[in-house]
């Protein structure tokens, strides 16, 4: 019977999924890999086999639109592939773990409890992260848990890109800079060791750009500094959050227009970025086939801003080596790169446009002072391999 690691991702609105064999007792080989999507609005479940061949394509239908994560998170399982396999663990990404979670833990009731807590620090996703955790406790409840945090990559940051200027109370509290996207980061700073080792072990900034974004400082592979926060809300402009905010704008809309807590919590995380900006769509695809003026002046918005937090994290590395694009926008966006590239041109940075146009894995001219690569990120493996790690296969 196969053993297998399944690891789940349960995002807005979204629940990706992948299933890990574990092909000897350090090592996995994916089998499966699929996802739920637009979970609120027409829910989809889709699911491929690791050589790229579809296996499920199914419209879950109108009723499922009312469901949440935990209720549809059944059908993943439903999902998996017929052939005998026996899941060793379930692995899960869970986007907040404070000051408290610095590697990958087994989940337990008191471990439940203290994840639980960082939920207002991540409204927009740590709901959906407990949601998939309680879900399988109840369908598999004889299978092991693991969590796996974005926050953990970033506890190595410089202590000053830690701290906000608030009295030294707060920060007694947890107010701080935390940083997220790090499972992508440190898969990233991994891959990097094997692509290039030189640029490993100097000053790289890593943008993961989706419709989540952010920017990392790595020196020697380890962060340094991030561009998200106390929450992901800040930093760079993303899908429908405005990132980087004057504070003074949050307590206008309260004085000025009423907003209440929970209607500045709305339009932050859910009608700003992009979006807002735009009054089009989120998605940066539909921006850069757009014709429309404000389509164009949220991409440019958003290439303005990223460059200028790379600049920024370019001060924390006292200098620049490299720059590797990743996540969706990152991958496949070779528009975005070029104009973010032009920006940081006065780093020496130079652009091969038929490499970038052509989605190469290094897109940097051989006279350019500064590397630039396209990597693909996989959260879902290093979710499977600290599963791996923390209960040992063997």
């Amino acid at each position: 019977m196969t053993k297998v690691i399944l690891t789940i991702n349960a995002g807005s609105s979204s629940i990706k999924f992948s299933l890990w064999e574990i092909s000897d007792p350090h090592d996995l080989r994916e089998l499966w890999r699929g996802e739920i999507e637009k979970i609120g609005i027409a829910p989809r479940l889709l699911a491929h086999r690791s050589d790229g061949m579809r296996i499920v394509d199914r419209d879950l239908g109108q009723a499922a639109s009312d469901l949440t994560h935990e209720q549809l998170l059944p059908r993943v399982f439903e999902s998996l592939p017929p052939a005998p396999i026996r899941l060793f663990a379930i692995a899960h990404r869970v986007v907040h773990g404070g000051d408290k979670f610095q590697e990958a833990v087994r989940i337990e009731p008191h471990t439940l409890t203290e994840i639980e807590a960082f939920t207002p620090l991540a409204p927009l996703h740590q709901p959906h992260n407990l949601a998939g955790i309680r879900a399988c406790a109840r369908l598999r409840p004889d299978v092991p848990q693991v969590a796996s945090f974005d926050t953990a990559f970033h506890h190595t940051m410089l202590p000053a890109a830690r701290r906000l200027g608030l009295p030294r109370e707060f920060e007694a509290q947890g107010v701080r800079r935390y940083g997220f996207h790090g499972i992508s980061y440190e898969y990233i700073a991994r891959r990097l060791r094997e692509l290039d080792p030189e640029l490993a072990a100097g000053r790289t900034i890593v943008g993961h750009l989706g419709n989540g974004a952010s920017l990392c400082a790595m020196l020697g592979g380890r962060s340094i500094d991030t561009t998200m926060s106390f929450t992901p809300l800040d930093g760079l402009l993303m899908g429908t959050r405005p990132g980087t905010l004057d504070p003074g704008v949050v307590t206008y809309l309260m004085r000025t227009h009423r907003l209440s807590a929970d209607e500045i919590e709305q339009l932050l995380y859910h009608r700003s970025g992009l979006l807002g900006v735009s009054d089009i769509s989120s998605d940066m695809r539909a921006l850069l086939a757009s014709d429309d003026r404000r389509a164009r002046e949220a991409v440019e918005l958003f290439v303005f801003r990223a460059a200028r937090e790379a600049a920024a994290l370019v001060g924390s590395l006292g200098g620049l080596d490299g720059l590797v694009f990743t996540a969706g926008i990152g991958e496949h966006a070779p528009a975005i790169r070029a104009g973010i590239c032009a920006r940081l041109g006065w780093l020496g940075l130079e652009v091969d446009e038929d490499a970038n146009e052509t989605g190469a894995q290094s897109i940097a001219t051989a006279a350019s002072r500064v590397r630039s690569y396209v990597v693909p990120t996989d959260e879902e493996r290093m979710l499977a391999e600290h599963a791996l790690a923390l209960l040992d296969a063997g």
